[in-house]
């Protein structure tokens, strides 16, 4: 393993595209985002014997407001998972990498997954690869972490089918209310850079009235002015009679699309311009060379008391795939204050969260 000396984004971006599992937060775009709010981002490659990359990951630390140095690779790292000797040389790696550094603990979360479908579903199948690393995971001590930074299950949609192929795969109320939004006069326009302030209000708005947290306007600002100029993501926003409704904000890389930012107003709801938006960012995805587009988020559990049955319900009529990975899992370079610090960060963020909801609500009335 090296770390990188990686000055700006095309040599990072040469070297990850491709690994399997390749991912919008694993760009250097995404490292310099996070290094603006307290992370320091490393670089770190694998070679064969030959020279050739074989693995990589973007990898954050960061100094926590409790007074202590955590450290997270998201959606990393980005290795053949079927190859048990690259694998176990990976971790144990970035075991070593993080004992050094001082962190109390490492967490991965690799876009694994561990399996297809709903869970009892007849098609439902399993991923081996997926199997065989939460095995490693446990045997090495690694424990499937409380804190699960990103979604763990989504919908992904292939996108290598023609258009009319996508639509004939999704359910028949979806294809309706895609053509009904149009006839009801909703429109889609690609976005940028100066729909920020629009796209930050409107989600904002969707936060409070649907009772999520979401961070402060700097940190949404920096990730989409940042993503939008490297030409990595792109915002689509619905309009009724020219006055916008409703966006989406889509991440691309690596032949694959990410629904990562949705947000709307109450007005003209009816119109479904939702569902519009989501053809739209499939289209222009497939149009980009997208081979996937990832919903981003399923149930952890698929039935009816889960917090996102009702946006899965929404998902699926889409056509799509559940797939289910492998989570975040965290190695504890110091067991005790790991224990410790997992007993005490569920609290902290409680109170981050109920202050990050009042402070969502006075930007509002700004």
């Amino acid at each position: 393993m090296e770390i990188a000396d990686i000055q700006n984004a095309d040599p990072w971006h040469e070297i990850i595209t491709g690994l399997p599992g390749a991912h919008a937060l694993q760009t250097w775009q995404w490292g310099q985002v996070k290094a603006n709010f307290g992370w320091k981002p490393f670089h770190l490659v694998w070679h064969d014997s030959t020279g050739k990359v074989k693995a990589a990951a973007l990898l954050l630390q960061r100094r926590s407001r409790l007074g202590l140095s955590v450290m997270y690779t998201p959606r990393g790292p980005l290795l053949n998972w079927d190859e048990p000797a690259l694998v176990t040389e990976v971790l144990e790696d970035l075991q070593v990498f993080s004992r050094d550094k001082g962190a109390i603990f490492l967490k991965i979360d690799p876009d694994l997954p561990v399996g297809y479908g709903v869970p009892g579903d007849d098609h439902a199948t399993v991923n081996q690869p997926g199997l065989n690393a939460r095995k490693m995971l446990e045997k090495r001590g690694w424990t499937f972490s409380d804190e699960q930074i990103q979604f763990r299950n989504t919908v992904e949609i292939d996108l290598r089918e023609d258009k009319e192929d996508l639509l004939m795969r999704m359910k028949s109320k979806t294809r309706y209310n895609i053509r009904l939004a149009k006839r009801r006069g909703v429109s889609v326009r690609a976005g940028g850079v100066d729909d920020i302030e629009l796209l930050y209000a409107m989600y904002a708005h969707t936060a409070v009235r649907d009772d999520f947290v979401i961070r402060g306007k700097g940190y949404y600002e920096q990730i989409w002015r940042t993503f939008f100029e490297a030409g990595l993501a792109e915002p689509l926003i619905a309009e009724v009679d020219g006055q916008p409704v409703g966006a989406v904000v889509i991440f691309r890389f690596s032949g694959r699309a990410w629904y990562m930012h949705g947000m709307s107003l109450d007005e003209h709801r009816e119109k479904m311009f939702n569902y519009r938006l989501q053809w739209e960012a499939m289209i222009r995805a497939k149009a980009a060379g997208c081979h996937t587009y990832d919903m981003w988020g399923a149930p952890d559990t698929f039935d009816a008391d889960d917090p996102l049955w009702g946006v899965y319900r929404f998902k699926d009529g889409f056509g799509g795939q559940v797939v289910r990975t492998l989570g975040a899992w965290d190695y504890p370079v110091r067991p005790l204050v790991y224990r410790l610090y997992s007993k005490i960060l569920p609290r902290f963020l409680d109170v981050m969260r109920r202050r990050g909801k009042t402070e969502t609500k006075r930007s509002m009335s700004t």
